[in-house]
């Protein structure tokens, strides 16, 4: 039965991938309130340009960490080399999956749990990015004098009717 090895190394697998994802995201947060909070009154437009690209590019070693992960149980169990190892795996975290290298028969169902981890984790890292960029806009006293509070709908409407219901 292939079943119990494939439930195994998925659990396994998930469980690494979470921890590495989530220690990942935490340190990433960690720097995103040291550098945001020595912002004072804001960033400048290239600041906060430069802040997002390194954000990105760090969710994007991120990806690759855990990607090089799922590649390393492919090199051991299923692929001859780490290139066919980390091309499957690559392709199968982004859900690109072009099926011209597939696994063995008796890990067939990992490829497609990879690719909803990696869904996942690709929702977790806009997530995070949105924030980012969220808190410069709001720590930007151009966009706070223009829109009020960016996370009051009311402020955002400049409807005066909306306002009134807001306030009864």
């Amino acid at each position: 039965m292939t079943l119990i090895p494939q439930a195994s190394a998925a659990a396994l697998l998930l469980v690494l991938t979470l921890c590495l994802q989530c220690a990942g995201v935490a340190a990433l947060v960690e720097w995103l309130q040291g550098v945001t909070a020595k912002g004072g009154q804001g960033f400048g437009p290239v600041r906060s340009a430069l802040l997002v690209v390194k954000s990105t590019i760090a969710i994007i070693i991120l990806h690759g960490l855990v990607i090089l992960l799922w590649a390393s149980f492919y090199r051991l169990q299923c692929f001859p080399s780490w290139e066919l190892a980390f091309y499957f795996s690559s392709s199968s975290y982004a859900t690109v999956g072009y099926g011209d290298v597939t696994l063995p028969t008796k890990w067939r169902l990992l490829g497609p749990l990879e690719s909803m981890a990696g869904v996942l984790m690709c929702g977790v890292s806009v997530c995070l990015l949105f924030a980012t960029i969220t808190r410069l806009m709001d720590s930007d006293p151009r966009h706070s004098r223009k829109l009020g509070h960016a996370n009051d709908p009311v402020a955002l409407t400049g409807n005066r009717y909306a306002n009134e219901q807001n306030c009864a």
